[in-house]
């Protein structure tokens, strides 16, 4: 028998599935292009989604309070009382929503849902922001508390409040934009003097107020820093009033510790609200010039915008360490304890001061 008489008497012979298996194999396998293909597709694709998630979770710059006011309100002149404050508040949310890869909190697709630091960092802006808004709308733009509030500001504060991680149906980013266009709105209304309706009062207890919403936020955040070494506390909840109560017990020593998951998270939080902060900060200091002047206070008020300010030093560290208070490796947490707590005490130095007649 020849030798291509075996070759076809071998291949007739040999099962129909090792036959489908030998030409699917020489029709789609030649040289491996496919494997090589997609393994190099999977590459540039991970170094994509690398490159974005650096760049996005890049901290924004702060931008200038008095330029942004006459930007929004298309003055040459000085802006009205209350308008550097009001465009503060719409530029930070500008900023929230523009920023490199825009609002990252509800993304569901790479690389932002991979990324934690840059939404943390969106969450801590947001509440100082939230809180700004409600003060704005309860004490700034109301001479008394019988007084009407402003349509406006009544508008903008709840869609501030909207959740920060809806995707879809409304997405966060349509409700934020709806804030900012009202929000505007008041704006345009403050800066026309035609429409006395609305009116923003930089006086000294309305200042104090909205110190007073900050200080329970920085102490909050202080806390939660400080926490990330673990330690035991005396509770203090009942300290200073003999007769105060609670719904039920508690021990009279805690042990407090942040979760090491959450002490990044915890971080750059801090640094959120610090950032946003220290733009409200600039701006209450030239709505409420007049008032920090007569009592001596604006020193102090430039100095809590220092301590907030050394908060966004460029961290060199590739992440947050948590070593222990006087351990070998550092603590971040601690640094920015150290800075927000100080900010803090000054705060309520400057609540005090503004209290005095």
């Amino acid at each position: 028998m020849s030798n291509m008489e075996e070759s076809v008497q071998t291949g007739a012979n040999q099962p129909r599935w090792g036959r489908r298996l030998r030409n699917f194999a020489d029709d789609h396998l030649p040289q491996g292009r496919w494997l090589s293909i997609s393994v190099a597709a999977l590459i540039i694709y991970l170094v994509v989604v690398l490159v974005l998630g650096m760049v996005w979770s890049i901290t924004p710059s702060p931008f200038d309070v008095v330029e942004n006011a006459r930007l929004n309100t298309a003055s040459v002149d000085e802006p009205v009382t209350g308008a550097v404050t009001t465009s503060a508040l719409i530029g930070v949310v500008d900023v929230l929503l523009t920023k490199r890869g825009g609002f990252l909190s509800n993304d569901k697709m790479p690389p932002g849902v991979y990324l934690d630091n840059m939404p943390n960092w969106e969450y801590g802006a947001l509440i100082q922001s939230r809180d700004l808004a409600r003060a704005m709308r309860e004490f700034f733009s109301r001479s008394q508390s019988q007084s009407r509030e402003d349509p406006d500001l009544a508008e903008a504060e709840p869609r501030l409040n909207f959740q920060s991680d809806s995707w879809l149906l409304p997405a966060t980013e349509a409700k934020y934009r709806e804030a900012q266009r009202f929000t505007q709105g008041y704006l345009d209304r403050l800066a026309d003097p035609s429409t006395p309706d609305a009116q923003f009062y930089a006086r000294a207890d309305n200042l104090r107020e909205w110190l007073a919403m900050v200080n329970t936020r920085l102490g909050s955040l202080s806390q939660r820093l400080s926490a990330s070494v673990g330690q035991r506390r005396v509770n203090t909840d009942l300290a200073g009033e003999e007769t105060a109560s609670q719904s039920t017990a508690a021990p009279g020593e805690l042990e407090v510790r942040t979760p090491w998951r959450e002490i990044d998270d915890v971080f750059y939080e801090s640094r959120g609200a610090a950032w946003a902060l220290i733009h409200f900060l600039k701006a209450a200091e030239v709505d409420f010039a007049d008032v920090l002047k007569k009592k001596n206070a604006r020193v102090s008020l430039r100095q809590i915008i220092r301590e907030l300010e050394a908060t966004q030093d460029f961290v060199w560290s590739p992440m947050i360490l948590n070593g222990t208070g006087f351990g070998f490796v550092a603590n971040h947490s601690l640094v920015m304890a150290s800075y927000i707590s100080r900010a803090n005490a000054a705060i309520i130095d400057l609540r005090d001061l503004l209290s005095q007649g």
